[in-house]
């Protein structure tokens, strides 16, 4: 294998070898001194994360098993621009005693979890991808069970594997269907072979079913509240926005490449999807307090939003997803980082905790706004042109019925985004929280997705590239 090809994988061996460096510092650092470790693993991702954006060729290989383009590598430097943003805010999290001899193996364990998703968003055959999928989701279940002193932490980590291992069930299962209608995994010699036969139908379905549960969508999302509630802020993070961005590219690369075929059947039943997900996601998100639980809700709300993006024509779809969770993934950081702040320095994750909160910490209460408003889609910030173009791409194939639901959907999902927004700058507290100072890489985090929110929105040149790339999907077409 020459070097030019080992290129073609160059996230998931600077990640490895980040790790394995990782693994050296671990055993050179003073029992003493563990919470070095922190800034020697966020610096060293760092660099890994900016020299993920470097040109590489195309090309596959393994057989084919692998593949690598230029959407796959812009979808893997999101991810890593994500974790580097959760890495940030989990400083305050770490230091705290009850983690202090386990601060190396929340970032192995991360990163592990990374690579898996890596090689599912780079996957060339369904072997690889569910492969991909499980290095990434096991390690998971570790990670939100990751408080072993709080049983709400064990209690998420049980629901998440056992979920977790149902969905996996289902989706294999569904693959094997495919496969036996078809004679190969390959997803290139997949493609002509998929017809609308209700043999390949059924496999399709439970594929989408399987993958539902990755990405919360309705009704595959129960375990998505109490788990974002048990996790600690940090995983809850990861969860919302590495976890389930990775499952939706993977997601909207298969619709469009190997199951462009059974377009409409697959349209009939993402419009169910996209409906229900939506409506229920916002419906629940009304009755909440628990700021975890609140924006598990919400991101099963914009899961449904994702969904309506894919309805569009094959290149807007894509560039439009992608675009969507670039914007979701800067927005929702943000909303976590307050929480995660606010968290370690009073213990409160609570609605009702943050009445006041503008008056002791005006800085943060307006980027939780701003976050907030994102989500929502009001301008200037950058969600208002992530929904704009969502709704667009849906448009584009004449779902206006869709559209005017997902407006709907969006109307309400304001109405509660606003109940927190009124929690923070209106309402009074006799016992507001105190004000405190974030440490500097939670405040350099908040400025990052700050910038995101702010930046990407008006950016055009960024869709515009988004939109080239998705008209090479991928070297299968």
């Amino acid at each position: 294998m020459e070097m030019s090809q080992l290129l073609l994988m160059r996230h998931e061996l600077l990640l490895i070898l980040s790790a394995l460096i990782l693994l050296v510092v671990e055993l050179a650092a003073h029992d003493d001194h563990k919470t070095s470790i922190i800034p020697w693993a966020t610096g060293l991702f760092a660099l890994v994360t900016l020299v993920g954006f470097l040109p590489v060729p195309e090309g596959t290989l393994f057989g084919g098993a692998y593949q690598s383009t230029p959407l796959t590598s812009t979808i893997k430097n999101i991810l890593n621009m994500a974790v580097l943003i959760v890495f940030l805010q989990s400083e305050g999290w770490l230091k705290k005693e009850e983690n202090y001899d386990r601060i190396s193996e929340y970032f192995l364990v991360v990163i592990a979890t990374l690579i898996g998703m890596n090689f599912m968003v780079s996957a060339g055959d369904f072997l690889t991808l569910y492969i991909g999928l499980e290095t990434a989701t096991i390690p998971l279940a570790g990670l939100a069970a990751f408080d072993k002193y709080k049983s709400r932490s064990a209690e998420a980590g049980i629901k998440f594997i056992l979920s977790s291992a149902l969905s996996s069930g289902v989706l294999l299962f569904g693959l094997s269907l495919l496969y036996g209608a078809t004679g190969t995994i390959y997803f290139s010699d997949m493609i002509p072979l998929i017809t609308p036969s209700p043999l390949i139908i059924l496999g399709f379905i439970f594929f989408l079913a399987g993958m539902g549960f990755k990405i919360s969508m309705v009704p595959f999302h129960f375990w998505t509240a109490d788990v974002y509630e048990g996790s600690p802020v940090g995983i809850t993070s990861y969860l919302s926005v590495v976890s389930k961005g990775a499952a939706v590219f993977i997601l909207g690369i298969l619709l469009f490449t190997v199951f462009k075929t059974i377009t409409q059947q697959w349209h009939t039943l993402l419009y169910v999807l996209a409906v229900t997900t939506m409506t229920i996601g916002n419906l629940f998100a009304l009755r909440q307090d628990n700021l975890k639980r609140f924006l598990a809700f919400s991101s099963i709300a914009q899961a449904g939003f994702i969904l309506v993006g894919l309805m569009g024509p094959e290149k807007m779809g894509m560039a439009t997803m992608v675009y969507f969770i670039l914007i979701y993934v800067f927005t929702n950081l943000a909303a976590f980082g307050v929480v995660t702040a606010v968290y370690n320095a009073s213990g409160i994750e609570t609605i009702s905790g943050y009445k006041g909160l503008y008056h002791t910490n005006p800085k943060l209460s307006l980027l939780m706004m701003l976050s907030l408003f994102s989500l929502a889609g009001i301008p200037p910030v950058a969600g208002f042109f992530g929904k704009f173009f969502i709704f667009t791409s849906a448009a584009g194939n004449g779902y206006y019925i869709l559209v005017l639901l997902a407006v709907l959907n969006a109307t309400i999902s304001l109405y509660y985004y606003l109940l927190v927004v009124r929690s923070m700058l209106i309402e009074k507290n006799e016992h507001p929280v105190a004000w405190f100072k974030s440490s500097p890489m939670m405040r350099l985090s908040l400025l990052l997705c700050l910038a995101g929110m702010v930046v990407i929105g008006f950016a055009s040149g960024i869709f515009e590239r988004l939109l080239s790339m998705a008209g090479t999907l991928s070297i299968l077409s």
